[in-house]
């Protein structure tokens, strides 16, 4: 059903005795499942907290609890820990939490447009940007790395990365951020609290 890497597991044990949760079992939730903003939520939980209805996954040294319908979205997810410039956490590929990548020549021409001259200025930030969707006239897109919850990100959306598109591709009327920018960490600029 889902595959936890050697590092995944290791990890999800040493932060479970870091947090005094030794013996806790792990919830993986799936919000807003088959859409292009599919987000993914990791919680430590005790024993007495799985319910009937989940469906629970074996991991060796704890359990993994999912319920009915986020575990419809993590069939064949692989849960890992990855260790990158712009930080280091868990990471669950579900590619059934997400619809089909866009495909057909009007994806082809954005994704030339966000390859040769969108991501080469994002990277100077550490940041990238990816399409996720194509629907009607409107692109979705996901922005990770350094861009992934910083607060200049409606800026660089609006304009830079959307003239860009819109540009090369008349087709596309509109550009729509699906990133979930509260779970980010930009290094470059922190909004005022």
């Amino acid at each position: 059903m889902i595959e936890v890497t050697e590092l995944a597991k290791k990890k999800v044990l040493e932060v479970a005795e870091a947090q005094d949760r030794a013996g806790a079992g792990l919830r993986i939730s799936v919000t807003k499942g088959g859409t292009a903003m599919a987000e993914f939520g990791l919680q430590f939980i005790d024993p007495d907290e799985i319910n009937d209805a989940d469906t629970v996954f074996d991991a060796g040294d704890f359990k993994i609890a999912m319920d009915p319908t986020s575990a419809v979205f993590l069939e064949g997810a692989t849960v890992d820990f990855i260790e990158e410039i712009s930080g280091a956490g868990f990471k669950i590929d579900a590619p059934k939490a997400f619809p089909p990548k866009p495909s057909g020549p009007i994806a082809e021409r954005v994704m030339k447009v966000i390859e040769e001259r969108i991501n080469p200025s994002l990277a100077s930030h550490g940041g990238r940007v990816s399409l996720e969707g194509l629907k009607d006239d409107t692109a979705f897109l996901r922005f990770g790395g350094g861009c992934q919850g910083c607060g200049m990100v409606d800026v660089t959306l609006k304009q830079g990365v959307e003239v860009m598109i819109r540009e090369e591709v008349p087709e596309i009327v509109a550009v729509q951020d699906v990133t979930d920018h509260a779970s980010g960490d930009n290094p470059y600029y922190q909004p005022g609290k």
